[in-house]
C-alpha cells in the first residue's frame, strides 16, 4: 500500500527550491550593500560569500561573476519591461507603449526590489554603475543589446521587418537615451529618491516627440521680435 504524504508536510523539492531563493538573495544583498558602502572595485567575491557562510563557489552556482551581481536587479527590471512592453495594446503607438511599459514596471517592481534590498541601496547601486567606469561601460554595453531585443519586439508590434525598415531601432534609440539622459542628471542631481528620477525620466519624455518634430528655430523665431538687419530703413 502506498502511504500519501501528510498534508503538513512540504515537498522536499519545494523546501530545497526555497532554500536556494534565500541563498541567492542573501547573496545579492550582500554584494550590493558592500558594492555602495565599501566600493565595487574593491569588494571580491571571497568577501561576499564568506558574509553568507557559503563558498565561493556557491555564490558562482547563483552569478556567473560579480558584475552579474551588480546588474541582477536591472536584469529583472529589463525582464518585467519586456513583459509588460508585450502585452500593452496593440493600437499604441510604439512610444506610448515603451513610455507606458517602462513606467508601469517602476510602478509594480517596487515591492520586489524591496523583498531583496532597501529602497536607498538599490537607489545608491545605480548611482555606483554610473560613476564606476567599468560598470558603466557594461552597463552600455548591455543598454545596446536590450534595445535590439526591444527593437525586434517593436518591429513584430508594427508588422515590420526589423532589418529594412530602420524606425524600430531608431525608435528605440532615442528612447534609450532619454533613459540614459534622465538617469546621468539624476545620479548628479541632489534628490537621490526614485520618485526624482521618475519626474526626470518623465519631464524628458514628454520632450522627445517635440525635440524630433518641431522646427525650433522656427519656433523660437516666432516668440521674439525679428531683429533689424543691415541695410533695413532706420
Amino acid at each position: 500500500m502506498t502511504v500519501g504524504r501528510s498534508a503538513g508536510t512540504e515537498n522536499p523539492s519545494g523546501l530545497r527550491e526555497r532554500k536556494k531563493q534565500r541563498t541567492r538573495a542573501a547573496l545579492l544583498r550582500t554584494a550590493l550593500e558592500s558594492f555602495t558602502t565599501k566600493g565595487y572595485e574593491e569588494t571580491t567575491v571571497d568577501e561576499i560569500a564568506d558574509a553568507v557562510e557559503v563558498s565561493q563557489r556557491t555564490f558562482f552556482r547563483y552569478f556567473a561573476s560579480k558584475e552579474d551581481a551588480a546588474f541582477a536587479l536591472q536584469q529583472m527590471m529589463e525582464r518585467r519591461f519586456v513583459e509588460a512592453l508585450r502585452a500593452r495594446p496593440a493600437e499604441e503607438g510604439p512610444f506610448d507603449a515603451l513610455r507606458n511599459s517602462v513606467l508601469g514596471t517602476w510602478d509594480a517592481i517596487g515591492e520586489a526590489i524591496t523583498e531583496i534590498v532597501p529602497a536607498d541601496v538599490h537607489l545608491r547601486m545605480l548611482q555606483v554603475i554610473e560613476s564606476t567606469p567599468t560598470l558603466l561601460a557594461a552597463h552600455l554595453r548591455r543598454s545596446l543589446d536590450v534595445e535590439e531585443y526591444v527593437a525586434r519586439l517593436i518591429a513584430a508590434r508594427e508588422g515590420l521587418d526589423v532589418d529594412a525598415d530602420p524606425r524600430p531601432r531608431v525608435a528605440v534609440a532615442c528612447f534609450g537615451g532619454v533613459m540614459r539622459v534622465a538617469g546621468q542628471l539624476w545620479v548628479r542631481g541632489d534628490d537621490p529618491g526614485l520618485g526624482a528620477l521618475r519626474s526626470l525620466t518623465v519631464a524628458h519624455l514628454d520632450h522627445l516627440a517635440p525635440a524630433l518634430a518641431m522646427d525650433w528655430r522656427g519656433t523660437a523665431a516666432s516668440r521674439t521680435a525679428r531683429r533689424p538687419q543691415d541695410g533695413d530703413a532706420a
